[in-house]
Order: structure tokens, then C-alpha cells, then sequence
């Protein structure tokens, strides 16, 4: 998923309801370049340079990908001429140059987009150049996958936990929550004064959805069927929360970053966010720990969302120019590549081998390794229909937690809309 933060745009949740009509737009595109791309062309010893997309247009992520592209093109012999876009702009500008045939030799996705560009018919097989997902966590594989082919692999993931104040938490006798009702409790004493015990993104985005996927899911929701006892028990909680004042309403128009700037003023003493936060955190000085986001009852599996980018190889017409493509791809998701980045970025390598040795080189961060191991992919039930549901989810989350509806009425109205 995008993540949003002061030092990137990201869940990777970080696209806004506008972009939901591009995937209908997506199927009105007649594509015809996959068969252009078995046509002549040069050999890819003589390709000298690639064109490369990606929204990593800020901070240490646009420092860090920049340098590994650069040496993945220096590795392999071409030259990188990489594009950043912001991220809300790159699936319409990725729609429009596959209509106009100007598509980039690489191209990064986040990860949900990528179900409605293959659909198109804008993305190459990995398979067709020898790349495999052997040895990736099942959610990454999913994640990369439309239709029984791989199109795209992310090099780094990450997911979203629960984050809390250590001294917080000890002055008020409180022991890191582990189920719904520990939640609760431990959110009430947390809240005092000017601070509240918890916070999260209630937004009207994908983010808010993504957010609240790790409650749904654990609860046996289905964003198939949303208006079911599973998800409605998940809302209901948070809605409980912030009617008792436990959760700010804020949370209702609050992004990532905003939570995040919530607890570093100490105006929550835990929060649902991201290891691309840590940054910050370690700059504050704050005494933090990282745990599980708690789950209905003890020995419930704590399901978490899986966020990040895949790297695809889009079908240009030039084949000779596709292999150089795949070999960027490949590099990227090097060993290597994935720990570099993994440390420097703070998300966690998405091949399973290469994540336990980030986990015991940062222990720090090994409750984000575990949680990765088993996050699902939140284009796994509905592929490109994904965006359709998320948009529903959030506008019921709205809904309900703003007193407009019940928890129940609001995912039925939405599962209905």
C-alpha cells in the first residue's frame, strides 16, 4: 500500500477517490502491444539506455531508488532515464501512454494499480524473462500477479502495526493490548487531558481503508461481502472508540503522517501506522515499542494488509529494449538490492530468506517482518475491482463513525451501492 509521510508519498494508500474510474477507463483502451513486441528490433547488446517511471518523488525514497537504479544500469550497461511523477497522477499518466503507445521501458506500481494495467494488456510476463517468485512471501506473489501470471515484483514491502509510548503505557499501568477488549481498555486509561489513547486514519481514502483492513479481516471479514457480521464487528469497534472519546475525531480526516504527527506531540499514546514513520520517531526521541495490531480474542491471527511497489516491464514493441527492462527488474530484486533498500528505506525485503536476515540485523523491525510473512494482498479476492471496494469500505467507515449510520446499516448501504 502507499504509505504518506513527511519524508515520502506513499499504502501506498496515498491515491484519492479520483483515481478509482481508471480502471474502467483502463478497459476501454485498445492495446495491441503485446504483439508488437515479437517484432524485429535490435539486439539488446546494442540498447545503451532505458526509460524508467516511478512516484518516489521525495525525500530519502527518491535519493535511495535513484542510486539503485543508477547501479542497476551501470550493473547491466545502460544508461537510466528515470521520470518521478507524484503518485496521484502516475495511473492516469500511465493509461494515457499506454493509449498513446509512449509507455517507459520500466515501471513501478503500487501494488493494487497493477491488476488494472496488466487487464489492459499494457504489462509483459516476468516469466518470459526467466524472473520467478520463488522464494517471495505469499502476499507479494499475489500482489504481482493478474490472471495466473506474474506481471510485477516488489523489491521492498510493509504493513501497519500498533505503535505506543512506552512510558505512556507504564505510568498508566497499562500492558500492550493484544485483543479488541485490551484495546479498549487500555485506549480509556491511555486517555487523559489533551491526549487520547489512540490513533488512527479514519480518512475518506484508500488509506482509511487500508487502515481498517487488519480489524476487518481478523474479524473474518470479506471485502466481497462486506454488510457480514465479521466487518461489521470491526467497525463497530472503532466507532465505539471514538464515541467514547478514546479515538479523536480528527481521525475522520487525518492521514498517516497526521497520526504520526499526533503521537510525536504526545497527543496519543498509540497509533496504527507504518515502519516508514520510524525516521521521525527515532528523531523525536521517543521511547516506542512495535506490536501486532490487536485481534478479537486471544489466539485470533492478526491479518495485515501488504503495502509496497512492483517493478513490471511494460509491452513498448521493443523487445531488444524489454530484456534490458526485465534485467533492471531482476536487479532490483537482487538479495542484495532488496536489504540495501530495505534498511535504508525501512520496509522489509519481500523475499521470505532475505527478510529473516533484515529481521535479525534489525530486530526493531521484526514485528513487521512476521506480519509481512502473512499479509494479504488487497487485490487477492477481487483483482482490479479492489479500488470499487475500497472506496466503499471508507465511505462507510464515514458513515458510521461520524453518527450518521449504525456500523450495520452503513456497510449495508454500501454493500448495496
Amino acid at each position: 500500500m502507499k504509505r504518506s509521510s513527511s519524508t515520502s508519498v506513499p499504502t501506498r494508500a496515498r491515491r484519492r477517490a479520483t483515481l478509482v474510474g481508471a480502471a474502467a477507463i483502463a478497459t476501454t483502451i485498445p492495446l495491441v502491444l503485446g504483439g508488437c513486441a515479437t517484432g524485429s528490433s535490435p539486439a539488446a547488446s546494442s540498447v545503451k539506455s532505458i526509460s524508467v517511471l516511478d512516484y518516489y518523488n521525495q525525500g530519502n525514497d527518491k535519493v535511495v531508488i535513484g542510486k539503485t537504479l543508477k547501479q542497476c544500469g551501470k550493473q547491466i550497461g545502460v544508461t537510466i532515464n528515470r521520470n518521478v511523477v507524484p503518485g496521484a497522477n502516475l495511473v492516469q499518466k500511465v493509461l494515457q501512454q499506454a493509449s498513446s503507445r509512449t509507455l517507459p521501458d520500466v515501471l513501478m506500481l503500487d501494488n493494487p494499480d497493477l491488476q488494472q494495467i496488466a487487464a489492459s494488456g499494457a504489462l509483459a510476463p516476468l516469466k518470459d524473462y526467466g524472473i520467478s517468485s520463488k522464494g517471495y512471501a505469499k502476499g507479494v506473489v499475489s500482489a504481482g500477479t493478474y490472471k495466473g501470471k506474474l506481471y510485477g515484483l516488489a523489491p521492498t514491502v510493509n504493513t501497519i502495526a500498533l505503535m505506543y509510548n512506552k512510558k505512556d503505557l507504564s505510568d498508566a499501568g497499562v500492558q500492550v493490548p493484544t485483543t479488541w477488549a485490551e484495546l479498549k481498555t487500555a485506549a480509556a486509561k491511555l486517555t487523559s487531558g489533551s491526549q487520547y489513547g489512540l490513533a488512527f486514519d479514519a480518512n475518506a481514502t484508500y488509506e482509511g481503508s487500508w487502515q481498517f483492513l487488519p480489524f476487518m479481516w481478523s474479524n473474518g471479514g470479506d471485502e466481497r461481502h462486506l454488510d457480514t457480521k465479521g466487518t461489521q464487528g470491526a467497525l463497530q469497534l472503532w466507532t465505539d472508540m471514538v464515541k467514547s472519546g478514546s479515538v479523536s475525531k480528527g481521525a475522520l480526516n487525518w492521514t498517516q503522517a497526521d497520526v504520526n504527527d499526533q503521537f510525536i506531540a504526545g497527543k496519543t499514546a498509540m497509533m496504527i501506522n507504518g515502519p516508514w514513520q520510524i525516521p521521525a520517531l527515532k528523531a523525536s526521541g521517543i521511547d516506542y515499542g512495535i506490536a501486532k495490531i490487536p485481534v478479537p480474542k486471544a489466539g485470533d491471527d492478526s491479518v495485515a494488509p501488504l503495502g509496497g511497489e512492483v517493478w513490471t516491464v511494460p509491452q513498448t514493441g521493443d523487445s531488444a529494449k524489454q530484456k534490458v527492462a526485465a534485467k533492471v527488474v531482476k536487479c532490483l530484486n537482487s538479495a542484495k538490492n532488496q536489504l540495501s533498500m530495505a534498511k535504508q528505506r525501512y520496509t522489509i525485503p519481500s523475499r521470505t530468506a532475505v527478510a529473516k536476515r533484515f529481521g535479525q540485523q534489525v530486530p526493531s523491525e521484526q514485528v513487521f517482518v512476521d506480519m509481512v510473512a502473512t499479509a494479504r494482498a488487497r487485490t487477492g479476492e477481487l483483482g482490479a475491482k479492489w479500488p470499487a471496494a475500497a472506496t466503499k469500505i471508507y465511505t462507510a467507515i464515514q458513515s458510521a463513525l461520524t453518527g450518521q449510520s449504525s456500523p450495520a446499516d452503513a456497510l449495508k448501504d454500501a454493500a448495496n451501492s
